[in-house]
């Protein structure tokens, strides 16, 4: 009886391992689709918008002073503006569209191959921790597009999509 529980176990560790690199072969594929509904279900919209946006937003302090001496003043109200502005825009450019551009454009330009496998492209993938889940297409520190997973209820979705340049296309 311990010798069957144990390789129940181990056959759930395997299958636990294995399952986000089921994943990215359903990412491949929905990538070079003409459709984004088959990429759309891999998609969480809103963790990669609040994800572009905590980014955005560390952008826009490292350029506007939080600490202005008229605390009402024309910086206050660009910042307050711009970060309100940013909700709009995010919401509007980032899409299941945006995404798979973006990814096509990211695995072409590593793999100079057309159509854009994500499967030729990968330079890793592997666990972040036990819900998270890291691509990299391209050599670290050379401009590498990272993709991240997530484990979003029983299903792995992209939670991010951080590219060299963090400016959206």
């Amino acid at each position: 009886m311990m010798r069957i529980l144990s390789y129940l176990t181990l056959l759930a560790l395997i299958g636990y391992g294995v399952w986000p690199y089921y994943t990215v072969y359903q990412l491949d594929k929905a990538i070079v689709q003409p459709s984004t509904e088959p990429l759309a279900e891999l998609l969480d919209l809103p963790a990669i918008r609040a994800n572009y946006k905590q980014r955005v937003t560390a952008g826009v302090k490292d350029v506007l002073p939080e600490n202005t001496p008229d605390a009402n003043g024309v910086m206050r109200w660009i910042g307050q503006n711009l970060t309100r502005l940013g909700d709009a825009a995010l919401d509007q450019v980032i899409t299941p569209e945006w995404a798979q551009r973006t990814l096509r454009d990211t695995i072409t330009e590593s793999t100079k191959q057309t159509p854009a496998y994500l499967l030729a492209a990968m330079d890793f993938a592997f666990f972040e921790s036990h819900n998270r889940f890291l691509i990299r297409i391209g050599d670290l520190g050379q401009g590498a597009t990272h993709i991240r997973l997530s484990l979003i209820g029983g299903q792995w979705k992209i939670t991010d999509i951080i590219t060299s340049v963090t400016a959206i296309n």
